[in-house]
């Protein structure tokens, strides 16, 4: 039996001569959280309404639920939840009239509306706000009853489409409590985000970027297997001051800031530790540490995307 609930194979979609998506394929397993990261505009939004039915693709295949995105879109959209950025709610509703408005579009039995309105008025933390008119609602929320409102009908797919844009980090964290007890119940979540640290409540990832897939797997596989090049971590007095000396050492490619700490990505297996420490004692600069670390997954994207960038700059050049 197929374990896939989605299935795609290089899906494109161009926008006249724009290549929003670049031929992707990627399966996602019943049952697990599928992380799709990448910044703004990467395409990431534009792939979950393809998977959704609502938007047409150009070339490709794709199946949810065993459904063709392209020949049986009507029949994906009965089978599963979807949450847009813009939380798809009607502020001129109240709380409870939002819920009796998507409980008749997903064609819920009437015996069973009341019970189902309970459940998400209890879970969106709403019981003393059923009444309010949804406008006034602080944004964590509008966020948990959007998703209620997603998963009335109580579908085996969620699509969430940057659903933590915008709210707080305290929201963020509740809410991704919510979808991992959902995770846990059997419910299949693919969510899109652009940030990092979301990315490691995912069982699985795909990092995209101008269209394309760049690489793809568990948070621990893309950390050690991910990383094109080796990742130091350096304590030093005066990290700002440290990255501009170092900018110019051979075999350094990248340096970014960690807190107090920098993260140096070098070429693969190049040794420059001992250059570090000679360039920052030249500018009295004190080292407390150097060492190999594992990357962070911001470790990763940015290194991955760096190479992406060169790659196509030098094709461009040979063109």
């Amino acid at each position: 039996m197929n374990d896939y609930v989605v299935e795609v194979e290089s899906l494109e979609k161009r926008f006249g001569s724009f290549v929003a998506v670049d031929h992707i394929s990627f399966q996602v397993k019943a049952g697990q959280i599928f992380g799709f990261l990448g910044p703004n505009g990467s395409g990431k939004s534009t792939t979950i309404r393809m998977l959704c039915g609502i938007l047409m693709p150009t070339s490709g295949k794709a199946r949810v639920l065993g459904y063709d995105v392209i020949r049986e879109p009507d029949r994906i959209k009965e089978k599963i939840g979807y949450m847009s950025q813009k939380f798809s709610l009607y502020d001129d509703l109240t709380v409870r009239e939002n819920i009796r408005f998507y409980s008749g579009l997903y064609q819920i039995p009437k015996e069973k509306q009341e019970e189902r309105a309970r459940w998400v008025i209890h879970m969106a933390g709403l019981t003393e706000r059923e009444n309010s008119m949804t406008r006034e609602l602080a944004g964590g929320w509008k966020q948990r009853l959007a998703l209620g409102c997603a998963i009335l009908h109580e579908p085996p797919v969620l699509f969430l489409d940057e659903p933590t844009s915008g709210v707080d980090p305290v929201s963020r964290r509740n809410f991704w409590q919510l979808i991992q007890s959902l995770s846990e119940r059997g419910v299949t979540v693919f969510v899109t985000t652009h940030y990092m640290e979301e990315a490691e409540y995912c069982d699985t990832l795909a990092l995209i970027y101008r269209g394309r897939i760049v690489t793809q797997g568990s948070s621990g596989f893309l950390k050690r297997e991910g990383m094109p090049e080796d990742v130091y971590e350096l304590d030093c007095g005066e990290p700002m001051a440290a990255m501009e000396a170092l900018k110019g050492i051979n075999g350094i490619r990248e340096i970014a800031l960690f807190g107090r700490l920098l993260h140096l990505m070098a070429l693969r297996d190049f040794p420059i530790t001992e250059e570090v420490k000679r360039v920052l004692a030249s500018q009295n600069i004190s080292v407390k540490g150097i060492s190999r670390a594992l990357p962070s997954l911001e470790d990763v994207f940015v290194a991955l995307v760096k190479e992406d960038d060169r790659k196509n700059d030098h094709c461009k050049i040979n063109n």
